[in-house]
């Protein structure tokens, strides 16, 4: 019995080691080794079901029914941070006029010719802004674009709005957009190198104001006034000795032509004092400008010489120039105009056509 108990006390550390060792085999085997092989399993399946998934560029791959579908997936609202889709490029529709050509006939006037389509006659410059730029085109042969309605074609210019041209004519936006054959539609953007047509609206014309009398003498008195050198007869003479009319009076064309061989003597229709005697770059040419002392002023223009200056008193029927085919005109003629306090008034009420 002592021969046991010595030994073991000899290897009873060896003999719990190994007890030890065995345990943590068991724990190992029947625990631990299952615990790791179901979560290994359970990663492999992750894996696997990753590389399963469909790609763009393999869409055979959703045929299999184990994969979810993008119409599973939850609606999103306009907050989510989900870019929204690039929109398609507008194109709206093109404006559909439909507009009659008139040709000019011998002895037809603006006013006529917009009588005969039951239009105003600044509609006729509404249709065709070059009437007022150029002061013969209102000739046998013209072509002109007569509009359906009162108003004015307006081409449309790049950044041009409905708003901008609203403003720009003083119509509504409405009533633009009511005109059927403007073919506007939903956001309402306009293109640029197409035509709208304005219901109403009136082609505003640029009026030339020249020199007063104080910039070529005149006395100044208190309250600034100024107190011409010379005051006219109030009565007016044929300007030219020609009567071949080529355009008269009227909203586009605010003066008389009068065709004439270049040259011919042109005279003062009134007495007054010259205020401007030279070229004109709106049109004009070579013009003079007769300040008359009494709210009057006439105007001699496309002339081809001048025989007076600026500052310069002249009397009723002294010649002051020649007839000539200067700045905008397609012919020699004489542009005649009258204006009383800037207003231009049609010359046949002062020398008779």
């Amino acid at each position: 019995m002592n021969e046991l108990g010595s030994i073991w006390r000899r290897w009873q550390g060896h003999v719990l080691i190994v007890g030890i060792a065995l345990i943590v085999l068991l724990v190992w085997r029947f625990w631990l080794q299952p615990a790791i092989a179901t979560i290994s399993d359970e990663g492999d399946g992750m894996v696997d079901t990753a590389v399963a998934q469909p790609s763009d560029l393999e869409p055979e791959a959703t045929a299999d029914p184990l994969l979810f579908s993008t119409e599973e997936l939850p609606v999103r609202d306009d907050s989510s941070l989900i870019p929204a889709p690039i929109p398609r490029t507008f194109e709206g529709k093109l404006p559909q006029h439909q507009f009659v050509t008139h040709t000019v006939v011998r002895g037809e006037t603006p006013n006529g010719i917009a009588e005969q389509y039951g239009i105003e006659p600044e509609t006729i410059l509404g249709g065709n802004p070059r009437l007022s730029e150029e002061s013969s085109l209102l000739q046998v042969g013209t072509e002109l674009i007569i509009l359906p309605i009162d108003g004015v074609l307006h081409d449309v210019q790049p950044g041009d709005t409905l708003e901008s041209v609203s403003l720009q004519y003083g119509i509504s936006v409405d009533d633009i957009i009511a005109y059927g054959p403007n073919n506007l539609e939903f956001p309402y953007r306009l293109q640029p190198e197409t035509q709208i047509l304005v219901p109403g609206a009136v082609r505003e014309l640029f009026v030339w104001t020249p020199p007063d009398l104080s910039s070529v003498g005149g006395t100044s008195i208190e309250g600034g006034n100024v107190v011409p050198v010379i005051v006219g007869t109030g009565t007016f003479v044929y300007p030219v000795n020609a009567r071949n009319y080529t355009q008269f009076f009227w909203y586009g064309h605010p003066g008389l032509d009068i065709a004439l061989p270049e040259g011919s003597p042109v005279y003062a229709s009134d007495t007054g004092t010259v205020t401007f005697a030279g070229w004109n770059v709106y049109g004009y040419g070579n013009l003079i400008v007769i300040n008359h002392g009494n709210g009057y002023e006439t105007f001699y223009a496309h002339l081809s010489s001048f025989n007076v200056v600026p500052g310069q008193i002249v009397y009723q029927g002294n010649i002051i120039g020649g007839s000539g085919n200067t700045g905008n005109s397609s012919g020699p003629h004489i542009h005649f105009e009258i204006r009383l306090n800037n207003n231009r008034d049609n010359p046949c009420w002062y020398i008779g056509c």
